[in-house]
């Protein structure tokens, strides 16, 4: 699985409780003693606010300023926005037994229901997460029905609703990869590879030339920064190994 921020937002309990990691194949589950601070992880995603209470305030601020953490607020909301910008499940949380539990699995359920996303970018993220209820077999509320009826996103009676067949197969499995690949992106290798194949051709290059060449390369979901910040990474991966050199005024070239 590619990194993502896990966002738990939890209360740290008196016992002192540690946060656990469990990494597997597919998936990555994450557990921590204590409270779920704002009360209901749909009030958190829809509102798309940032957390007015914190347990530490001074604490949360400084992690923020220091870049050990992505976002302060909102890092929930965008964790949902990564699993759909991948195609993947939503993470699921689980607030029971006076601990916050969170799941995050990295893999195609239903192959439906990444055709719906992928032909589908402008769907709320309320209908998303309603979505993921039927691929996972779990009850829909009377207004999460109504909802993804009147937009013909699921077919069958109750409680037995299925993806529409019509919404879902109007995608082929080749389009569907290559929308998966243009948000995702591809290994670090690839882009390695066109920056050395680029500078054999043209010799040395100002770094704002590699960035103008990579730009429409990189996964669309990365903003200009993140695109930049994705370049300057590669370059210097590429400088440590050896591969290439800079001469000064920011221009590249192969050693």
């Amino acid at each position: 699985m590619k990194p993502l921020i896990i966002a738990l937002r939890i209360r740290i309990t008196p016992r002192g409780g540690r946060i656990n990691v469990v990494e597997m194949e597919d998936q990555l589950i994450f557990t921590n003693l204590g409270g779920f601070i704002p009360g209901s992880v749909e009030k958190v995603v829809m509102e798309n606010a940032p957390e007015e209470h914190y347990r530490n305030k001074f604490l949360a601020t400084a992690m923020f300023n220091l870049k050990m953490v992505d976002t302060a607020g909102g890092g929930i909301r965008k964790m949902f926005n990564y699993q759909r910008e991948r195609f993947f499940p939503m993470p699921e949380y689980d607030l029971s037994e006076g601990k916050v539990k969170v799941t995050v699995i990295g893999k195609v359920l239903d192959l439906d229901f990444t055709r719906v996303l992928a032909r589908n970018p402008k769907l709320s993220l309320e209908q998303i997460i309603a979505l993921d209820k039927v691929q996972k077999r779990k009850k829909l509320t009377d207004g999460e029905i109504k909802n993804l009826k009147d937009f013909g996103l699921i077919e069958g009676r109750k409680p037995n609703y299925i993806i529409s067949a019509k919404t879902a197969a109007s995608l082929s499995n080749n389009e569907l990869k290559a929308q998966y690949i243009k948000n995702r992106g591809l290994d670090d290798e690839h882009y390695k590879k066109l920056i050395l194949e680029y500078l054999k051709k043209f010799g040395k290059s100002p770094r704002k030339n590699i960035e103008t060449f990579l730009r429409d390369k990189l996964p669309d979901i990365l903003t200009e920064t993140q695109k930049k910040n994705k370049v300057t990474n590669l370059l210097s991966s590429l400088r440590i190994s050896g591969k290439i050199q800079n001469s000064g005024y920011s221009e590249w070239s192969i050693v």
